[in-house]
């Protein structure tokens, strides 16, 4: 008989702990739902299920998260697809997924019934949930913008997110109310609609880069928006607490290959909210537009703050913000505080220390 690392047997229980957690969820909801029963059913105690997650909703978070990003991934975005056309599949896709007036309560709509309660339920997820969601309309006001230069999208991303998280809401508390096809029309007629969206050419608050000569030896990481194993090379690395999650913004419109790491000082509960919130985007997107005209652009969760680290971050909160310029394998640059993305993007490389 094999025996088992203790890293080994970690994973093992926690792979358990989910899927106990994913049944008991299913049957009772959340607020209903047992740590004990989840207990019983993984064969493990109570203390071995808290020695994983550190409370009843980050193992929820959890459970989401890990659905979302295992979910089959039946990429098949239209051939050279206009920005009408982007917003439309991507609308779709989302509307796929909502419940409808003949369909059976399934397992899947009560897991995912809690969420925004919970989300709602306490200042400590809202403020990061705020940020993750202007992530998401970040994300896809990029994609739009590369079918549609010269034009900032992020607010048609904003209202198409409002929409769509408001027909969820409404299928979960009236299914079959409304039409699924206007829906999606109405999400793809906004970009006709002229919203008001520009940014300045700085930030209205800006730091200074500082010359550095650090190495950066970047631990491998999962980027979010791929599910791929990456390790950060030339570029702009910004680490962002969830409270300034969406400043890397800053960084891609300065025109820098961006690499945002998120962290945070509850990485428990907070970490598994970031990787829903994106996994659930990129299913959609992945549908919505093919991977090359997609920006230049990684988001990474760094629940263990190894790559903050490399990066000379040490200490994480949900405040942090911090950004890194790299070139030739090394750190040249560096800017903390507000606007630090933009002037580590802009910074130029010539101020670098002699270890440069």
């Amino acid at each position: 008989m094999v025996r088992l690392s203790r890293a080994q047997t970690q994973e093992r229980n926690r792979a358990k702990v989910l899927a106990a957690a994913r049944d008991e969820f299913a049957r009772r909801g959340f607020r209903e739902a047992k740590v004990d029963v989840i207990a019983e059913r993984a064969e493990l105690t109570r203390g071995a299920v808290y020695s994983n997650f550190p409370g009843k909703r980050a193992l929820y978070f959890a459970v989401l998260a890990d659905l979302a990003e295992r979910a089959p991934r039946h990429a098949t975005p239209p051939p050279d697809p206009s920005a009408a056309d982007v917003l439309a599949a991507f609308a779709r896709a989302w509307v796929a997924r909502l419940p409808l007036a003949t369909d059976s309560d399934s397992d899947d709509a009560r897991l995912a019934r809690d969420l925004l309660p919970e989300i709602l339920a306490d200042e400590h997820t809202r403020l990061p949930f705020s940020q993750l969601m202007r992530v998401e309309a970040i994300l896809l006001g990029l994609a739009l913008e590369r079918l549609r230069p010269g034009r900032r999208l992020v607010r048609v991303a904003e209202a198409a997110l409002t929409t769509l998280h408001g027909a969820s809401q409404l299928a979960a508390a009236a299914p079959g109310f409304g039409e699924p096809f206007h829906v999606v029309t109405a999400c793809a007629a906004l970009l006709d609609l002229g919203l008001s969206d520009g940014w300045p050419a700085e930030p209205p608050i800006t730091t200074q880069a500082r010359p550095a000569g650090d190495p950066w030896h970047p631990p491998a990481a999962t980027d979010l928006l791929t599910g791929e194993t990456v390790r950060p090379g030339d570029g702009v690395v910004t680490v962002l607490g969830l409270h300034r999650a969406s400043a890397f913004e800053e960084a891609v419109r300065a025109g820098a290959d961006v690499t945002a790491v998120l962290v945070t000082s509850d990485p428990g509960e907070l970490a598994p909210l970031t990787r829903l919130a994106v996994a659930d985007l990129r299913s959609c997107l992945d549908q919505a537009i093919a991977p090359p005209v997609r920006p230049r652009l990684r988001i990474i969760c760094d629940a263990g703050g190894e790559l903050a680290a490399a990066a000379g971050v040490t200490a994480v909160s949900d405040a942090t913000e911090t950004a890194v310029r790299v070139e030739g394998g090394r750190i040249v640059a560096r800017a903390e505080g507000f606007g630090a993305c933009h002037a580590a993007a802009v910074g130029s490389a010539s101020g670098r220390s002699s270890g440069g």
